[in-house]
């Protein structure tokens, strides 16, 4: 009907011609809600970090100097004349002949231009017997050693790491401009399904690609949407979609795309508006029905009911549109590892191919490949059980027992 079944570079390839992914605008947050979020401005450093000179250990402040020539045997002795602990403003200065104590991370009175640590010294009384040298700016941090005022701290298109927030924090910052979170809706269809709390009749199953694609959406940087259980009815589908299209920034469905008489997805799509359809269909398995549309400049991305071609479709195409959406980079690096087939593995005829597959760790050493059972194909539990998948190209027909084989990891 409206399907073209293209291979997964062309289908990728048509969607970024017809979809360039933008960020959806720029918002104020406060810092403690700022993790993982993207920097939409860059960051220079208002004043200097330190702001003043300071002690980096505990000791004496003295004057570098005064404690030339000391060790064990000959000693320096040095008039301690007070004291200054982490957070207060010396009350003090430090002349020759003289020391003053300080902790670690306090601020150096006033003469004295470094730190002789309290293991190289003794106190008696109110005199310090320092028994090893120092040299100028030894043990001591100077105003801007960390960060200097007007220094570009953290890039435009950073991701708001908890060390990152912290360096924020240092600067006094109490807000901070992210890209905001696109929204996108997410529309569960099909007879079979019910949301979960009901009543689970004969015949029906849980609703499991609304929860399970909702937080897909967010480890995206996105918002999820969830839109519910839309009937099998051309209309009340149309009618969805259109209500999601005006609350969200992206569209995705679930189910309704195969060929049955209550696929209605692709019916529904290819009527709302150019340029609409753009994929209708792929050769891969699994996600063969795949469809994607563009409506209002918006992406919908249609995808199959079965829970793990839903969320591996997810994974393969909405993925790294939503997070260039949200501001995140272009290039995601997909962690992988080398191992070892352990079962022959094969394809379907003239798809590329993925498989999921557990790993083990041989005595030998040796990572070993094997399929998630098969008994586990149409259960969402496949991913669960998965540790990664590995591919199969259209030209070949089986993967062969003991070959090397990239294996793409869904987690670290």
């Amino acid at each position: 009907m409206f399907r073209e079944i293209v291979s997964l570079e062309r289908a990728k390839k048509i969607l970024s011609e017809k979809f360039i992914p933008k960020t959806v605008g720029v918002e104020e947050v406060e810092l403690l809600e700022a993790h993982n979020r993207v920097l939409a401005e860059d960051v220079k450093a208002p004043f200097n970090v330190p702001s003043f000179n300071r002690s980096i250990v505990d000791g004496y402040a003295v004057r570098a100097e005064d404690t030339f020539g000391a060790d064990e045997e000959k000693p320096i002795r040095l008039k301690v004349v007070g004291k200054v602990n982490m957070g207060e403003a010396p009350s003090v200065a430090v002349k020759p002949g003289e020391a003053v104590e300080v902790a670690t991370g306090a601020a150096l009175p006033e003469g004295a231009d470094a730190v002789v640590m309290v293991e190289y010294s003794s106190r008696e009384a109110d005199e310090v017997l320092i028994y090893r040298s120092v040299v100028s700016g030894e043990n001591t941090m100077k105003i801007g050693d960390d960060i200097k005022e007007g220094e570009k701290i953290l890039e435009k298109g950073e991701i708001l790491e908890p060390r990152k927030i912290g360096v924020l924090a240092a600067l006094g910052l109490t807000k901070v401009k992210v890209y905001k979170k696109p929204k996108v809706a997410i529309i569960s269809t099909g007879p079979e399904i019910v949301k979960p709390g009901n009543s689970l009749p004969l015949g029906k199953v849980y609703d499991i690609n609304s929860y399970t694609i909702s937080a897909a959406v967010r480890e995206c940087g996105a918002t999820p949407i969830n839109i519910g259980i839309v009937p099998d009815e051309k209309k009340e589908i149309e009618q969805a979609i259109k209500n999601a299209l005006k609350i969200a920034d992206a569209v995705i469905t679930s189910g309704g795309v195969s060929v049955g008489p209550k696929d209605l997805i692709p019916k529904v799509l290819a009527e709302m508006g150019e340029p609409g359809i753009i994929i209708c269909g792929v050769a891969i398995k699994p996600g063969k029905p795949t469809t994607i549309a563009i409506i209002d400049e918006k992406p919908v991305f249609a995808l199959p009911g079965q829970p793990t071609s839903a969320l591996f479709v997810f994974h393969i195409f909405a993925r790294p549109i939503l997070r260039r959406m949200a501001g995140y980079s272009n290039r995601e690096e997909i962690p992988s590892v080398k191992a070892f087939v352990g079962e022959k593995m094969f394809s379907a005829r003239g798809r590329r191919t993925f498989i999921m597959v557990t790993l083990k760790r041989e005595d030998s050493g040796r990572l070993v490949a094997y399929p998630v059972p098969k008994g586990l194909s149409g259960a969402i539990t496949t991913l669960a059980k998965a540790d990664g998948y590995v591919e199969i190209p259209e030209s070949r027909q089986f993967l062969d027992l003991g070959e090397e084989v990239t294996v793409h990891l869904f987690g670290n």
